[in-house]
């Protein structure tokens, strides 16, 4: 199973991990927000694409058939979205995890925070598998 980060940044990534979504029609939500990188902890400024339990995210915001995304992150691996300008002291900031990884985002105002929170953290609750945890 590749990595939250290996999944964003379309390492070993294939049209196959598309699913079959056509990301460039009717997408559930799309915006600019501004990721930091992993590795290095820059800041870019990137227009995503929330459709069918996946997160796209591209350069540009002309989506065409033939656009082909920086990244990916499918949102069934997510535990949780919420707002983090206390974790990383940047105004609308907010980050989806998962088990293991965690990624921060900047929008543009305080609303579209708050909408992409509600947007993401909803295909998660739809796309998400029940997970038992028997460690406990």
């Amino acid at each position: 199973m590749l990595s939250l980060w290996q999944s964003v940044t379309g390492a070993a990534q294939t049209s196959d991990d598309y699913d079959g979504v056509e990301f460039w029609t009717n997408p559930e939500r799309t915006g600019w927000l501004t990721k930091q990188g992993e590795y290095i902890k820059t800041w870019r400024r990137r227009w995503f694409v929330l459709k069918q339990g996946k997160l796209f995210w591209f350069k540009d915001s002309v989506i065409t058939r033939g656009s082909v995304p920086r990244g990916v992150i499918p949102v069934a691996m997510c535990l949780t979205v919420k707002g983090a300008e206390d974790v990383i002291h940047k105004e609308f900031a907010f980050q989806l995890s998962t088990k293991s990884e965690t990624m921060y985002f900047i929008a543009d105002s305080d609303k579209e925070k708050e909408d992409w929170i509600s947007s993401v953290g909803r295909s998660i609750v739809q796309h998400s598998r029940s997970v038992v945890d028997y460690d406990n």
